[in-house]
């Protein structure tokens, strides 16, 4: 049953399949009628997109109702603070919305190094420091990672989304811009 495809979004990529003046589209990278984004992920966000025909699996991977837990590493300028941790673990009033409690942790040092270079490359400031946090949460609200961890204080500087459910960018080998079907279901 071919109703899931997971994509390596490429940074700079629009989640819509209708061509747009500024960005490449879904459409550039799979040519599959009928299949629509199951989330979105921001056009300067990269990894882990899932698209679908089904209507409800859709649902059960996209609605928070069904707590999908989604795996972000988040490049971020600073240096590790466990207050500014547990303010992110706890959950975040970002005004409009709260969020709920995430699992946050410090990525090891080269843990990163797996992850593909950004294209544009971020641009690197000698005097600011920077590292990189995995932060799972289950909401997934426009924009959401990026404004926790700037209202912890951590200015984000690249954002990839590594895992939806049980499907991980990193088992399933998926090179960037490369989709396939899958035969596993978040």
């Amino acid at each position: 049953m071919n109703d899931l495809i997971v994509l390596n979004k490429p940074y700079g990529v629009i989640c819509q399949f209708s061509p747009h003046e500024k960005h490449p589209c879904l459409k550039d990278y799979v040519e599959q009628p009928g299949f629509y984004p199951a989330g979105r992920l921001d056009t300067d966000s990269e990894g882990l997109l899932l698209l679908t025909n089904n209507g409800r699996l859709q649902a059960r991977i996209a609605d928070p109702k069904f707590k999908q837990e989604k795996t972000y590493w988040a490049q971020v300028e600073g240096v590790p603070d466990e207050a500014k941790l547990d303010f992110l673990r706890r959950g975040v009033d970002l005004g409009d919305f709260v969020t709920g409690p995430a699992k946050v942790r410090v990525l090891a040092e080269g843990e990163a190094d797996k992850l593909w270079p950004r294209q544009p490359p971020i641009r690197m400031r000698k005097t600011v420091p920077d590292f990189w946090l995995e932060i799972k949460i289950t909401e997934g609200k426009n924009r959401q990672v990026r404004r926790m961890t700037a209202k912890a204080g951590y200015p984000c500087l690249r954002l990839v989304r590594v895992t939806i459910g049980c499907l991980d960018i990193f088992e399933l080998d998926l090179a960037l811009g490369e989709w396939r079907f899958s035969p596993r279901r978040p």
